[in-house]
C-alpha cells in the first residue's frame, strides 16, 4: 500500500523530485535484470512454438510413413456410380467383381387418411381431441412396437413394443407426442389432414404396428391409421425392408443401404435393372500413395525451411527490449518493429535447433539396400535444388520431379510415379526404412528426461524455466533493494525537515526574547 508522504515543509526542497532522482540511478542499474527476464520469457515462447511443430510431424507424418497402411491404399471404381458407391479397405482384394442390387433398405412409413373434420362437422386440427372426433369410450392402451402385427393375435419382436394411455380428452397433437417418445417420427400435418409416422431406421426389422388395447381397431380407425382398401384418401403403408445385393452371385441383405463385405464397403443407390451386372474394379490406388509421399515432404520442408531461417536469423546485437519509459517515446509500430527484431534472432545459432535440425537432415540423406539395389532419394526423382539454385533458408528443402504444384521441377521426369507403379514394393520398403530412420533420430532426442529437458520436448525446457525463474527473483530482489533505498532517502530528508523544523522554532523563540 502506498505511503502519503508531506516533504519540504521546513527546507521548501522538492524532496519528491530529489528522492526520484537519486532513486532512478538505481532502477536503471535493475533494467537489466527486466530485459534479460523478458528476454528467457521471448526464447520460452519461440521454442515452445518450435517444439509444437517439430511434435506435429513427428507424431503425424513421420510415425505414419512407418507403417505398411500408408503404402497398401486401395480404391475400387464402380461402372455405374449412380448405383453403387464403394471404398476399398487396405485388405480389399485387387480385381474385377460383379454386383446387383435387387432392392434398397425402407423404413416403415405410415400416411394417414384424411382426417378434415370431427363429428361436428368442424375443421379437424392439432388441438382437436378423440371425443371430438366420436370417441366415447374411457381410458385405453395403445401400443407400438416392431414386427408383422397387422392381425389381431399376432405378437411383437420381443422388447420393442411400447405402450401408452389415451381417453376422449387426448388432442391429435397429444397423441402425435405419445407415438414420437415411443421411439418413432410422429406429426399431425393440419394443412392435409393426416398423420405422418415412420420408424428411425431402416429394415424389415424395424417395421411397426399399432394394436389397441383388447386386440380392437376402434382408436386405429378413427384416427384412420389403417389401410382401406379402395378408399380415396385412405391410409397408405409402406413397410420397413431390407436391402438385397448380390456380390459375384451371393446374396446379402442389410437393414441398411451399407454392407461391409470382405475389405469393401458397398452404399448401394439404386436398383439395377432385369440382368444389369455392374463392375467393380480394385486396384492399388497408386495417387494415394503419391500423396502420402509428397505430404510428408511437404510438412518436412515446412519444418527445416523453418529451422534454417531461426539459426540464421541476423544479429539483433545493440537491440534490448524496451522500458515503459522507452515505449512511451516510440508509435507502435516503431515498438512492434522493434520488439519483431530481437524476436526473430532469439534462436540464433542456438545448440539445440543445430542438434534437431542436423538429425534430420542427415537421416534424410540415407540411403538403404532393397532387393540388392541400394536406393535414396534421389532415386525416386527426390533431391534439393542445390546450394546456388535454392532460395536462401530454402536450402535443404527437397522436390519431386514431376511435381505438377512444383514450378521447380514439375518439366522433369515423374520418377516417384513410376517406381510406385512398376515396384510398388520397393517403393514402400524404402520410405518405411528412411521414415524409421529420421523417426529413431528425431526420438532419441526427445526420448531422454534429465535436469534440463522433459520427456517429449526437443529443447531443454526445464533449464530455460528455471532460468526465467531465477530472473523472476532477482528482478523482484531488485525491486525491493530500490524501494529500500528510497525509503533511505525519505528518512534522511525527513530528518533533516526535523532538524530544520527545531532550529525555527529555536530562532523564533529567540527573536521573541530580543523582542521583549
Amino acid at each position: 500500500m502506498g505511503r502519503i508522504r508531506i516533504t519540504g515543509m521546513n527546507s521548501g526542497l522538492d524532496t519528491d523530485s530529489m528522492v526520484k532522482e537519486l532513486v532512478n540511478a538505481y532502477e536503471k542499474q535493475g533494467e537489466k535484470y527486466t530485459k534479460a527476464k523478458t528476454k528467457t520469457e521471448w526464447k520460452q515462447e519461440a521454442w515452445n512454438t518450435l517444439n509444437g511443430k517439430i511434435k506435429n510431424f513427428f507424431t503425424k507424418q513421420v510415425d505414419k510413413m512407418k507403417f505398411s497402411s500408408a503404402y497398401s491404399k486401395k480404391k475400387t471404381t464402380v461402372s455405374d456410380s449412380s448405383k453403387a458407391s464403394v471404398i476399398a479397405s487396405n485388405s480389399a482384394v485387387n480385381g474385377t467383381q460383379t454386383l446387383k442390387i435387387n432392392k434398397l433398405a425402407k423404413a416403415g412409413y405410415l400416411t394417414g387418411g384424411e382426417l378434415k373434420t370431427d363429428a361436428k362437422g368442424n375443421a379437424v386440427t392439432k388441438n382437436t381431441t378423440l371425443a371430438d372426433l366420436g370417441y366415447s369410450g374411457g381410458s385405453t392402451n395403445i401400443t407400438i412396437g416392431k414386427g408383422p402385427a397387422a392381425e389381431e393375435g399376432h405378437d411383437f419382436v420381443a422388447n420393442t413394443s411400447k405402450s401408452f394411455e389415451v381417453s376422449g380428452d387426448t388432442t391429435l397433437e397429444e397423441f402425435a407426442k405419445f407415438v414420437s417418445e415411443a421411439g418413432y417420427n410422429a406429426s399431425f400435418d393440419e394443412g392435409n389432414g393426416r398423420f405422418f409416422i415412420s420408424s428411425k431406421e431402416s429394415g424389415s426389422a424395424n417395421n411397426f404396428e399399432f394394436i389397441s388395447e383388447g386386440g380392437g381397431s376402434t382408436i386405429e380407425g378413427l384416427l384412420k391409421l389403417r389401410e382401406t382398401p379402395g378408399v380415396q384418401g385412405g391410409a397408405s403403408k409402406i413397410d420397413g425392408e431390407d436391402a438385397e445385393i448380390e456380390l459375384n452371385g451371393a446374396t446379402f441383405k442389410s437393414s441398411t443401404n451399407n454392407f461391409s463385405i470382405n475389405g469393401l464397403t458397398i452404399t448401394a443407390k439404386d436398383v439395377t435393372s432385369g440382368t444389369e451386372t455392374l463392375s467393380l474394379v480394385t486396384d492399388t490406388d497408386y495417387d494415394e500413395i503419391y500423396d502420402n509421399v509428397k505430404n510428408f515432404l511437404k510438412e518436412y520442408n515446412s519444418l527445416i525451411n523453418e529451422m534454417d531461417k531461426l539459426y540464421n536469423a541476423a544479429s539483433s546485437k545493440g537491440y534490448e527490449p524496451l522500458t515503459s519509459e522507452e515505449k512511451d517515446a516510440m508509435t507502435d509500430d516503431e515498438i512492434e518493429k522493434w520488439e519483431s527484431k530481437i524476436k526473430d534472432s532469439l534462436l540464433r545459432s542456438d545448440s539445440e535447433l543445430d542438434t534437431i535440425a542436423s538429425a534430420m537432415r542427415q537421416s534424410m540423406l540415407s540411403a538403404f539396400d532393397i532387393g540388392g539395389k541400394t536406393y535414396s532419394l534421389s532415386s525416386f526423382g527426390i533431391n534439393t535444388l542445390g546450394y546456388f539454385n535454392a532460395a536462401d533458408n530454402e536450402k535443404n528443402a527437397y522436390h519431386i520431379d514431376g511435381d505438377s504444384d512444383d514450378a521447380s521441377t514439375s518439366g522433369n521426369e515423374d520418377k516417384l510415379r513410376a517406381m510406385i507403379a512398376s515396384n510398388p514394393e520397393a517403393t514402400a520398403s524404402f520410405f518405411q526404412k528412411l521414415s524409421s530412420k529420421l523417426y529413431d533420430a528425431m526420438n532419441k532426442i526427445q526420448g531422454t528426461s534429465n535436469n534440463y529437458t522433459s520427456y517429449g520436448s526437443f529443447f531443454s525446457d526445464k533449464k530455460i524455466k528455471s532460468d526465467y525463474e531465477e530472473q523472476e527473483k532477482q528482478v523482484t530482489k531488485w525491486e525491493e533493494y530500490v524501494a529500500k533505498q528510497e525509503d533511505k532517502y525519505y528518512k534522511q530528508f525527513t530528518a533533516m525537515e526535523s532538524a530544520m523544523s527545531s532550529l525555527n522554532s529555536q530562532q523564533s523563540y529567540i527573536s521573541q526574547l530580543f523582542a521583549g
